[in-house]
């Protein structure tokens, strides 16, 4: 992967690794999609996931996962639960297992019951959807990842970015019966919104893997024209011109993409 690829994926992380305090109670809505969701059998869990995990940590690293378990088995109060699982799921994050700090992440969500943290966990999910090619696991991540996103947006639905994530999720790993679902959602977005910057990104980072560099072009240009200092925007862009050959602009976005990286 190159440094300009780490880049954009980094600065994505960068802009969803927070979690904020808010709502006690569940809409009606999100406990409709709870128990849907409960009735639905899932590829595999985090328990059978656990013991492999566990088996491929170093002796520090399991030391260390130890003391948090053992932490988090004294403690009575959310507070002090969601302040242990949140380092949980960070050293799982850590030690390059999302779907152990997905799980921990979810937790959290459940407890705390915020879009922005069921944000969190389904973006860890998403991660760990990226991240492995065990088809069990991405099946796992998927389910676990469109979970809860969808619980952010019943949570928020006015904020577009749990929309796209959702539809990333669907374009990573499609449905068998709905190939395109993810970027048909995507689309619906950006009409919807057309200017929107996060959309516009989205559907280029798509054509770009389909090697639609010229749609991807137009895409990220129009996303370009609405905010130039976005460095998703800037890194896509050094990519696709370098793609197309376009060796002078190449150059300058790649300066760029560079220069925000290290900022």
């Amino acid at each position: 992967m190159t440094k300009m690829q780490l880049a954009v994926i980094g600065v994505g992380l960068a802009l969803v690794l927070v979690l904020y305090f808010v709502f006690d109670t569940k809409p009606k809505a999100q406990k409709a999609l709870e128990k849907s969701r409960a009735l639905a059998a899932e590829s595999t869990s985090i328990d059978a996931l656990l013991p492999e995990a566990k088996s491929a940590l170093s002796p520090a690293q399991s030391a260390e996962i130890l003391a948090l378990e053992q932490n988090l088995s004294k403690v009575s109060l959310d507070t002090q639960k969601v302040a242990l699982l949140k380092q949980l799921s960070g050293r799982w994050y850590a030690f390059g297992n999302p779907a152990i700090a997905g799980g921990y992440a979810e937790q959290v969500a459940t407890l705390i019951n915020a879009d922005s943290a069921w944000s969190i966990a389904g973006t860890t999910y998403a991660i760990c959807l990226q991240a492995t090619a065990d088809q069990k696991v991405r099946n796992f991540c998927t389910e676990r990842a469109i979970s809860a996103f969808e619980n952010a947006i019943s949570l928020n639905p006015e904020n577009v970015a749990h929309r796209v994530n959702l539809a990333l999720c669907y374009a990573e790993n499609p449905p068998q019966n709905e190939p395109m679902k993810g970027p048909q959602m995507l689309l619906e977005l950006n009409q919807q919104h057309p200017n929107n910057v996060l959309i516009l990104n989205s559907l280029a980072r798509l054509a770009i893997k389909t090697g639609q560099y010229d749609r991807a072009k137009e895409r990220l240009e129009q996303a370009y024209a609405q905010a130039p200092q976005n460095i998703n925007t800037i890194c896509l862009l050094a990519q696709v011109y370098n793609a197309i050959g376009d060796t002078q602009k190449a150059e300058e976005f790649g300066q760029k993409c560079e220069i925000a990286s290290n900022q």
